[in-house]
């Protein structure tokens, strides 16, 4: 055998094993940074304006392929009793069993089912939201903003916002949906940043 017909098949099979030149990286898992996620949303109010909250208690994380642009898996959670919109007296009210029934329903979750890339850093995410016990569908634009060490600490980061909406009443939450006194459409608003974990 010559030495060039050895050379390649040692390429070849180094190829084969994932090794050397072409070699996809592995998935990485990513830990969502609770101090630096938002979960926000708006909801329309009697047609005047629409109200601005938040879910403060937000935990969660993916394992994605960076150079496939490929989601493997990935899963939010928020704690419903979270809710917080800067005013007391509606907040409780949101906490009830006309909106999240935070006592039956302490969790709101969600699960990717899948994402597609659109082009460099933007893609569509896709999963099943569950809230109040019914589990939908829903999608998601996603943007993956950057990638690169945190400026405190160093830690590998990856940040991103999301944008989608629902109809609360696919979920059975219909409260006050005559006239419009407390919209259908909840427009989500969503931004994190994320920690490669090690190993």
């Amino acid at each position: 055998m010559t030495r060039m017909a050895l050379k390649s098949l040692v390429m070849g099979f180094l190829l084969s094993l994932g090794i050397g030149a072409g070699a996809q990286a592995a998935p990485e898992r990513f830990v969502l940074d609770e101090s630096h996620v938002s979960v926000g949303f708006l909801a329309g109010h009697a047609r005047f304006a629409s109200v601005l909250g938040q879910f403060t208690d937000v935990s969660g994380g993916f394992v994605y392929d960076a150079e496939a642009q490929r989601l493997v898996s990935g899963s939010v959670t928020v704690d419903a009793a979270s809710v917080f919109t800067g005013h007391e007296d509606r907040d409780g009210h949101l906490r009830d069993g006309d909106f999240l029934a935070v006592e039956q329903h302490p969790v709101i979750r969600f699960e990717a089912t899948g994402y597609e890339p659109i082009g460099e850093g933007e893609g569509t995410l896709r999963g099943d939201l569950t809230l109040l016990g019914e589990t939908r569908p829903i999608e998601l634009a996603l943007t993956l903003n950057r990638r690169a060490p945190h400026p405190i600490g160093g830690a590998d980061t990856l940040g991103g916002s999301a944008r989608g909406s629902i109809n609360r009443s696919d979920f059975g939450m219909d409260y006050a949906l005559e006239g419009d006194l407390v919209g259908d459409r909840i427009d989500l608003i969503i931004e994190f940043e994320a920690i490669r974990e090690d190993g």
